[in-house]
């Protein structure tokens, strides 16, 4: 179905924001460290038109039978249901944290995807930020795009009850292309890095374990409570912290656990680092052994891949990758390769090969580019 069909009118402006692929970094973000991800073409779209009442309407391709509607004068999480508080959680947000919303008008909202969900992509970031950029526009709220960016993480920790960080709003709002967002956590100030893919013939391979993941589940939260239990026991603000050449003194400090998660943290943070380096100084085709590390620490130490992403790993990395690694939060979704242009549907067909052998469900296996970050398209 489409706007005019679900509304009975034309939506009069269009706005979209991408998914995102994280290079390298995972977990860091909200222990203040270090991020690098890039944002991917692959786009949510907002179609929006005003009302002249202060009733936000939303609806969405996934489910277009159900219009779900929320007054601007009754915000609050207990008021939002199901994938709805991507998009009402923003204007609470924005109105916790000091936006005057009290001559906003309402709007109808339909939202359009082809971010997989559930793929660690970060479909709900693109939901989010592609939602507080028209917001930010049509209400003439006048904030930047860093500001956004914590508008979305707060509405994600808050409305929506995911304790993620502040990675995936930053780089849907700040992505440019064939680049990734090199993202201090801590203070927010960024820069962009040249991938230079398309130079170096190479390209970034996608598998989507359909494995599906939720962070609203134990498990994320687990991990961070570790790292607030190692931080505190170190005596630190955040493991940004803690430094490679503090983790002897870590191991003794910390129960065995608490310790691994701790050691991905700051080797992860110390990663980000390099691989930063490594792009300005020899190019992308010199970050492979980083990023099979990343993964490695990802799998033994912070405990959060699974079987199906440990098998895209290695199958990429035997048909000749530059490097892989698992992305995203974890417990599921997606797994990156950098692979040569003309290697691709060779490491594709391996990888689909393998998961047919070990009776895993067949994955969905494509390329992405890094892309334009949320921007108005009509």
């Amino acid at each position: 179905m489409t706007f005019q069909q679900v509304f009975g009118h034309e939506p009069t402006v269009r706005y979209s924001a991408p998914g995102r692929v994280n290079l390298i970094g995972e977990h860091t973000d909200y222990n203040e460290g270090y991020v690098l991800p890039f944002a991917i073409d692959r786009r949510t779209t907002a179609s929006i038109a005003p009302r002249a009442d202060r009733l936000l309407r939303v609806a969405s391709a996934f489910d277009p039978e159900t219009v779900l509607s929320l007054s601007l004068d009754e915000l609050s999480p207990d008021a939002m249901d199901g994938w709805s508080a991507y998009v009402f959680g923003i204007a609470w947000a924005l109105q916790e944290q000091g936006a005057d919303l009290s001559r906003a008008t309402g709007l109808d909202i339909y939202i359009d995807s082809d971010v997989p969900v559930g793929a660690g992509l970060s479909s709900s970031a693109a939901i989010e930020c592609g939602v507080a950029l028209a917001f930010n526009d049509l209400w003439e709220l006048g904030l930047d795009r860093k500001q956004l960016a914590r508008v979305g993480q707060y509405s994600e920790n808050h409305a929506v009850g995911a304790p993620t960080g502040i990675m995936d709003q930053s780089a849907s709002l700040l992505g440019e292309q064939d680049a990734v967002v090199f993202l201090d956590c801590r203070t927010l100030d960024t820069a962009v890095v040249d991938m230079a893919l398309q130079a170096e013939g190479l390209e970034v391979l996608v598998v989507d374990t359909r494995v599906e993941h939720a962070h609203a589940t134990g498990g994320y939260a687990a991990r961070r409570a570790s790292c607030e239990k190692g931080a505190q026991v170190l005596g630190v603000e955040a493991l940004r912290d803690v430094a490679v050449d503090d983790l002897p003194r870590a191991q003794e400090l910390l129960d065995d656990e608490t310790f691994r998660r701790v050691r991905h943290i700051v080797t992860e943070d110390q990663r980000v680092l390099d691989t930063v380096r490594t792009l300005r100084e020899q190019g992308a085709r010199a970050i492979g052994d980083l990023l099979v590390a990343s993964h490695e620490s990802m799998r033994d130490d912070f405990e959060i891949s699974v079987p199906e992403l440990d098998l895209a790993v290695a199958t990429a990395m035997a048909n000749g990758a530059v490097g892989a690694r698992m992305t995203g939060g974890g417990f599921g979704g997606s797994a990156i390769a950098v692979v040569d242009r003309e290697a691709r549907e060779t490491i594709a067909t391996a990888v689909t090969a393998a998961f047919a052998d070990a009776g895993f469900r067949e994955p969905t296996v494509f390329t992405v580019h890094a892309a334009q970050g949320a921007r108005r398209d009509s």
